[in-house]
């Protein structure tokens, strides 16, 4: 594997590659010796609460991480020597080359430059036909045609390679991701379930709780399925009754009977992950156009209906008293209140009456009319602009920072209809646009300045996610938060490690009844990136102890484990089981004019994938279904071994045992 960066995702990726996967690395560098941007700012130049905090942590700053610890940062440590590291200005052919490309299974270019990555991309295609491409890009629309290309050059090359009889094995993939769009459905998950553990699949947000042993007799909390048997080592004591595991590591994917009959077990389950609180509440009419509540104030709609009943009542009067049509007693009646008729000199007494009436309602439609108009334009000129907090506002979401990271996270928590107030100082940043489209309420202004996070109603929110790139920033509008609400929960977005764990152990020991987490781009976006080395299909990675679960994405056509079978003869207790399937794809797709299969609709217009307690074990699996799979290495490895011939090569980035 060779992954080519400047910043910390490049370190934190070859770090999961090694780990995790066990896989031999090259990691391609500007400088060996600066592998993480510039530290935070020393105690001296912090603002306000955050530099007191951090003279008070100056000694905890020191003490070493705790394997495991809940605060991961951006930075990432250095690989170990067992990591090739090479270092080059530029992705160049020379820089490629000697980090052996031509022999690579996989590259991953994670530069911050968008540009710079697409001209490596270009010319790794070209140095290495058969390589697999995991590409770090923010524009989305980019990335797909990107996507097109590359896998368009890969398949002309793979043509040319079988006319030579040397194209078995070959996986040219080509994968476009963005850390801000990977990133994004756990951050949503740390502001929901408070835990950023989230893997997003076909629709779902699905996350891997470990559960404590429950006394004998007592039923566990439910889950989607059981994952693993946690050993005796993990959580129970070693003398624990009917541990299923003991000592000898944990028991992966048990099937229901084993998982039932495991007393005093710690257990690994699955969950997902959804917004049971009160959804944000859109008070529009249907199809396009402005809210009809917000084009004119209440009295304003009164007094406009208290003319329109007054010049009723004097048609009404006028037809009656003068036996007129009623037709033409209203046109009458609209020509005296706008004092456009004749006077009634000749005309007799209640017609003299009827007219000084319309013309007395006419004089109090004027100042009606014009604070209609002030009031129409007015709302036309607010609808491009920010929303503020509505009054009654509570158990919302305050997203601090609307830059690339935080625009996605909106746009995720907005999809889900939690209700989100969002703060950002820069008037220009990227998500404003975003927000006032999507008339999310925004406070514009210094967090670390009083009164901003008052505006945004922090007494009563649920949720501070503070994602700005600041750490100081961050810290700051954490403290203050938690002084005015001491059980909020709280997400940090730290970059320096041995920071992020002095802030977590800080803020845990202060507020014990509160949730704080401390989460990093970087380490939240490296199990996606490597996953995508792996092979394609592979969603992510949950490590159980010493082992890994791999959650995988596979299409049921063409593997005779799958088509065909129901879903309950796919299990394979240890190995393999069936979590969703996606079933949107119609029975008998329709041939295009080439003979061609229809193209299946885009990822954002697929409904999600039904679970399997929804389908029921008894489900067949068609050959258009796309099924979510939670299996070890061996397993995937088998359901692509047992493929026809033709595809019975070693599996995309799977290695087997």
């Amino acid at each position: 594997m060779v992954v080519c960066g400047d910043d910390a995702l490049a370190h934190r990726l070859a770090a999961e590659l090694r780990d995790v996967y066990g896989e031999r690395v090259t990691l391609v560098v500007p400088s060996a010796r600066e592998p993480h941007r510039p530290r935070i700012p020393p105690p001296a130049r912090a603002l306000g609460r955050a530099g007191a905090l951090l003279g008070r942590m100056s000694a905890a700053m020191v003490r070493p991480s705790s394997p495991g610890s809940e605060a991961p940062g951006d930075g990432a440590e250095p690989p170990e020597e067992t990591v090739r590291i090479l270092e080059a200005a530029q992705p160049d052919d020379a820089a490629l080359s000697e980090a052996g490309i031509a022999g690579a299974g996989a590259l991953a270019l994670v530069y911050d430059d968008d540009e710079l990555n697409i001209h490596a991309a270009l010319r790794a295609r070209r140095l290495n036909p058969r390589l697999r491409l995991v590409i770090r890009l923010y524009n989305r629309k980019l990335g797909q045609h990107l996507e097109e290309l590359l896998d368009q050059a890969a398949a002309v090359a793979a043509l040319d390679l079988e006319e030579g009889g040397d194209a078995e094995g070959v996986d040219a993939s080509t994968t476009v991701l963005s850390d801000a769009d990977t990133v994004a459905p756990a951050l949503a998950g740390a502001a929901v379930a408070g835990t950023s553990k989230v893997i997003e699949a076909d629709g779902l947000l699905l996350r891997a709780a470990e559960r404590t042993p429950v006394p004998p007799g007592r039923p566990g909390a439910p889950g989607l399925c059981t994952l693993a048997l946690l050993s005796a080592s993990a959580n129970d004591p070693a003398d624990a009754p009917g541990s299923a595991a003991g000592d000898e590591g944990p028991v992966l994917l048990p099937d229901d009977a084993a998982a039932a009959a495991a007393v005093g077990c710690g257990t690994v389950v699955l969950e997902t992950v959804s917004y049971t609180g009160r959804p944000v509440r859109r008070r529009w009419l249907r199809g396009r156009g402005a809210p009809l509540a917000s084009l004119f104030s209440r009295r304003l709609r009164w007094s406009l209906g208290g003319v329109v009943g007054a010049v009723l009542a004097l048609a009404v009067a006028s037809s009656l008293a003068l036996g007129e049509d009623p037709v033409h007693a209203v046109y009458l009646s609209l020509l005296d209140l706008f004092a456009i008729n004749e006077p009634a000199i000749n005309d007799p007494a209640p017609r003299k009456v009827l007219q000084l009436l319309s013309g007395l309602t006419g004089l109090l439609l004027l100042p009606v009319l014009v604070a209609a108009a002030f009031e129409g334009l007015g709302t036309f000129r607010s609808a491009s602009a920010l929303r503020r907090p509505p009054r009654g506002l509570s158990g919302h979401v305050v997203l601090l920072g609307l830059g690339k990271v935080g625009t996605r996270v909106l746009a995720r928590l907005h999809e889900m209809g939690i209700p989100v107030v969002c703060i950002e100082g820069d008037p220009e940043a990227r998500g404003v646009a975003l927000a006032r489209r999507l008339r999310v309420p925004t406070v514009l202004g210094d967090v670390t300045q009083e009164g901003v996070l008052e505006a945004a109603m922090i007494d009563r929110a649920a949720t501070l996610l503070a994602l700005t790139s600041e750490d100081t920033t961050n810290l700051e509008a954490a403290l203050y938060a938690r002084s005015v609400s001491p059980r909020l929960r709280v997400t940090l977005r730290l970059f320096d490690d041995r920071f992020a764990t002095a802030v977590y152990r800080t803020l845990r020991a202060a507020h014990p009844g509160a949730l704080t987490r401390s989460r990093s781009v970087t380490y939240l976006a490296a199990p996606a990136f490597a996953g995508a080395m792996m092979g394609r299909q592979i969603l992510g990675a949950i490590p159980v102890e010493r082992r890994v679960l791999l959650i995988a994405r596979v299409e049921a056509r063409g593997h005779a484990a799958l088509e065909g079978r129901t879903v309950a003869e796919v299990l394979r207790p240890g190995r393999l089981r069936v979590l969703a399937v996606d079933t949107s794809a119609p029975d008998d797709p329709e041939p295009d004019a080439a003979g061609a299969a229809a193209t299946p609709p885009p990822a954002e217009e697929r409904t999600p994938a039904r679970l399997v307690h929804e389908l029921g074990d008894d489900y067949v699996l068609r050959p258009q279904d796309r099924v979510l799979l939670v299996a070890t290495r061996q397993g995937l490895g088998d359901l692509h071994v047992r493929n026809p011939p033709a595809a019975a090569a070693r599996p995309s980035g799977v290695r087997q045992g």
